[in-house]
């Protein structure tokens, strides 16, 4: 992880304070030499070339202090992150922000789309399943969280709350949870893609005949899953009743923004207006530096992704007011996905899922990982 921290200090920070600084040195020698009549353009090249020289020395430093990282981390020095809750969350949260970047490098932090148990893959083979779920049921009700998030973030607040969506299936109903990973930097569509084909060889190799599939996403995990059922429905041959999307009965999004998310726009307009002056635009790289997966938020799946015309689907939206007409509301939504985005309705155009069940609660975004009244509404969703 510090080799990583390396790495973008150097690609970016680094690279920003360069540019910012080359940028004023600039507008000010060019003022002076208005001034002097040129004449000042010996400080310049004496000023260049010792900014040029002390940027490199500290590039240089910091990639040669990756790359021991790096080696260190082979060698085995050092705990390894992913053994430990709250380093599994950090890995999350890098993959959200630089996760097509970590993968493009191959790195050994780049999450890989997995079945999870116990804070570790599950092998789709039928004797890992049949180990990591022994009461395997021929229901099976799939979660994705969302962006920068991992399986373990079902977890909010279970003390207070009383337990998990999960968890409460398991117990009160005949669907057997299965939670996944994912790497949420990577493009929504290559995750739909790995999604379909994860879900193929999961029915597969279930310990039992799959009758029933449910999905649950989270923000970004809904589209994955929306873009997942997209790539069977589009395969040739996709509409017979064959393949895992033929199973599939209903699909629940938690907040999930099919209309795209306000503040991913936000943030391209901020770049945008920071690209408008020399000395600023270096800042823009930061806001640049963001990964395909969150850059995907702007506007959510494409208009003509189809729904499975078999599955029921439930869309549940919080709003920080009581009511989601609330002028709060209208505004903030959940502070990151407004209303009509989470339900599908735009204010101009169609319905985007005609007769679904909305459950509309009032809260943050985060609480819609573990809310009492979608304890209730899946309860009778899905029981």
């Amino acid at each position: 992880m510090l080799a990583v921290a390396a790495d973008a200090a150097d690609e970016v920070l680094l690279g920003t304070v360069r540019d910012v600084h080359q940028a004023v040195a600039d507008r000010v020698y060019g003022v002076t030499h208005a001034a002097t009549g040129g004449t000042s353009r010996v400080a310049e090249k004496v000023h260049d070339g010792l900014s040029s020289a002390v940027y490199a020395g500290l590039g240089a430093g910091l990639r040669a202090t990756g790359r021991g990282l790096r080696e260190a981390d082979r060698r085995g020095v050092g705990g390894r992150l992913d053994t430990s809750t709250r380093g599994r969350s950090v890995v999350a949260a890098v993959n959200g922000v630089m996760g097509d970047k970590l993968a493009e490098q191959g790195s050994e932090l780049a999450i890989e789309l997995a079945v999870r148990h116990a804070g570790a893959d599950v092998p789709l083979t039928p004797e890992a399943l049949a180990a990591a779920f022994p009461d395997a049921s021929s229901d099976v009700a799939v979660f994705l969280h969302g962006l920068g998030e991992t399986e373990e973030h079902w977890r909010r607040h279970q003390g207070t709350v009383g337990g998990t969506y999960p968890g409460m299936l398991a117990a009160e109903t005949p669907w057997t949870p299965v939670l996944l990973r994912a790497n949420t930097g990577l493009p929504i569509a290559e995750n739909g893609v790995a999604l379909a084909s994860l879900l193929d060889r999961l029915v597969a190799a279930w310990p039992v005949p799959v009758s029933r599939i449910s999905l649950v996403g989270h923000s970004m995990g809904g589209l994955i899953m929306r873009a997942a059922c997209a790539v069977v429905s589009a395969e040739p041959g996709g509409t017979e009743q064959t393949g895992w999307h033929t199973r599939v009965t209903d699909v629940v999004t938690l907040g999930t923004p099919h209309l795209g998310a306000p503040l991913e726009r936000g943030v391209a307009l901020g770049v945008r207006a920071l690209g408008l002056l020399p000395e600023s635009a270096p800042i823009g790289r930061i806001l640049e530096y963001r990964s395909v997966g969150i850059l995907d938020l702007r506007a959510g799946l494409a208009p003509d992704v189809q729904n499975l015309p078999n599955a029921r689907y439930h869309l549940v939206a919080a709003t920080l007011a009581e009511s989601h007409r609330h002028p709060v509301s209208e505004a903030l939504g959940d502070m990151l996905v407004r209303y009509p985005s989470a339900v599908g309705r735009p204010r101009r155009g169609v319905d985007m899922f005609p007769g679904a069940d909305v459950l509309h609660i009032k809260g943050g975004h985060f609480d819609l990982l573990n809310h009492p009244a979608v304890h209730d509404a899946l309860r009778t969703w899905l029981g």
